[in-house]
């Protein structure tokens, strides 16, 4: 630990805003690879952080990396081998995790963030980066020479002296909100909530999905922490087509108390503290993750996969990104927005195509009109799933971010999903077509009631509806230069063995005994 006095005359090659698992991945590397320095923070460690908690395997791998699979309590922490699907009240798919590439665990794990950030936080710091905690963000001045830095510090405003600012202050980024003069955009925000719960029941190895069509779009997670805990929640688009009304935590209560499979798992639990709720910032193209002597990482770069909600994962990986692009321009000397870029770069490289996707698809299901359509989607591919193997491997990995998202669009996957979507639709139509001529007068009137209902909302709101088709486009094109980008040839990524991590471990190890 050091104290704020030692670092006034400023003196760090970096200062990190935000000690969360992305900040504090950063400055585990850098650290190790000899550059001074600093993390600061608002809070006082060991903290809570709202999250779903669930480590899936990619993140698992990044915590060893980073050497913390061996840290006393971690062998200890839930492990989820398999999860579970339902779609209004049913129970459509029970499957093992998929294993990943490069011999990723097929397996995650529930770990508390009060447990995880500060296991992450005490490996930077002991491997020789600076904290000061209780520090809260004010404002920065970047010149030719370096970074200052404004805090406030026991009741008092404090400056730093940095070469390079870091800012891994979250969704609400106070750096990232004075690098761009605006908040982050909220159409690429999602809330949610988070209880936790003793007394619950059922296996604590699987993790449950539930999708519904009155809260659509958005989903209620179970994810066992122990054998009779669990973290539950919500999460949602934050502005949807038309206007959602529904609160979280009312929605939350009401699946606890009405959904069947779930009230199975609860019937003798309590929820244990508040039920607590959080933004999240899903990745925007147009918000900058980089300029002249900065990097923004993790939340408050916007990178969390918008498509399951997790943050833990893109927080590691973009901190050891970071990490290694700070290490080469720091050694050159040179660390203007042109050299910083390769940080960029090799998020593009690595998961451009993935957020390119994910923002698409959160893009088109904020239409709420549609949700009859997303959620006949959603059904066709579990109906797929639970007949091909390989396919089920393929939607489970691109969730789980074991598998990349490019994926679902691959030939063979497309092909099955409209192969098994014309069956399902075409046993759905002969089944109405039995059901006789009431049941047709009643299909046609549905759908002139939808249709009305659609023209209705698109003349209350025309300008919403304008910025959504915007909106659908743009993402649309952004998705299709991804797509072209990733056909092109790889170039060799920026990296520096200054912060390559000591020997890794087998994950397989770290499973509990017993």
């Amino acid at each position: 630990m050091i104290t704020l006095q030692q670092t006034q005359a400023a003196d760090c090659d970096v200062l990190v805003v935000g000690a969360g698992p992305g900040g504090a991945a950063t400055a585990t590397y850098l650290a190790r690879a000899g550059w001074r320095v600093t993390l600061i923070d608002a809070a006082t460690f060991p903290r809570d952080k709202v999250c779903g908690d669930f480590v899936g395997p990619v993140a698992l791998d990044e915590l060893n990396r980073l050497g913390l699979t061996g840290t006393a309590g971690f062998p200890r922490t839930n492990v989820v081998t398999r999860a579970a699907f339902h779609l209004n009240g049913k129970e459509l798919l029970r499957r093992d995790l998929p294993g990943g590439a490069e011999g990723l665990p097929p397996y995650g794990r529930v770990i508390p963030r009060l447990l995880l950030d500060d296991w992450i936080l005490r490996g930077a710091v002991n491997a020789g980066a600076g904290l000061v905690e209780n520090c809260r963000f004010l404002s920065y001045a970047t010149d030719d020479d370096g970074v200052t830095v404004m805090t406030r510090y026991r009741g008092e405003e404090r400056r730093f002296r940095t070469r390079l600012l870091v800012a891994a202050d979250g969704s609400h980024s106070s750096v990232g909100r004075q690098l761009t003069g605006n908040k982050y955009p909220a159409d690429s925000k999602i809330v949610a909530v988070r209880a936790y719960c003793e007394g619950v029941t059922g296996a604590a190895e699987q993790a449950d999905l539930y999708f519904n069509g009155d809260s659509f779009p958005g989903y209620y997670w179970y994810f066992p922490t122990g054998p009779d805990t669990a973290n539950l929640g919500v999460g949602m688009v934050l502005e949807t087509l038309p206007p959602s009304e529904d609160h979280l935590k009312a929605l939350l209560k009401d699946v606890m108390a009405n959904d069947p499979v779930l009230r199975a798992r609860l019937k003798d639990a309590r929820i244990v503290g508040k039920v607590l709720g959080w933004p999240l910032s899903t990745y925007d193209p147009g918000y900058p993750i980089f300029a002249d002597r900065m990097l923004l990482v993790g939340d408050a770069a916007g990178l969390i996969n918008s498509l399951n909600g997790e943050g833990i994962q893109y927080a590691l990986l973009s901190g050891r990104w970071a990490a290694e692009a700070a290490a080469e321009c720091l050694r050159a000397d040179t660390l203007d927005a042109a050299a910083l870029g390769r940080y960029r770069r090799r998020v593009m490289d690595e998961i451009g195509y993935d957020l390119a996707l994910s923002r698409l698809i959160i893009q088109f299901i904020r239409n709420r009109q549609l949700n009859p359509l997303w959620l006949k989607l959603l059904e066709i591919i579990v109906t797929r799933a639970r007949q091909d193997d390989g396919y089920a491997d393929t939607a489970g990995g691109v969730l789980a971010g074991t598998v990349p998202a490019k994926e679902v669009l691959s030939p063979d996957f497309l092909i099955k999903t409209i192969f098994q979507g014309g069956v399902t639709l075409g046993l759905d139509g002969v089944a109405e077509v039995l059901r006789g001529p009431v049941r047709w007068g009643h299909l046609l009137r549905d759908s002139a009631r939808f249709s009305a209902r659609l023209g209705r909302h698109v003349a209350e709101d025309p300008r919403g509806y304008a910025r959504w088709v915007t909106g659908v486009a743009r993402d649309g094109l952004g998705l299709a230069g991804s797509a072209v980008a990733d056909l092109l040839p790889t170039r060799p990524p920026d990296r520096t063995e200054r912060v390559s991590p000591p020997p890794a471990v087998n994950l397989i190890d770290t499973l509990p005994t017993s």
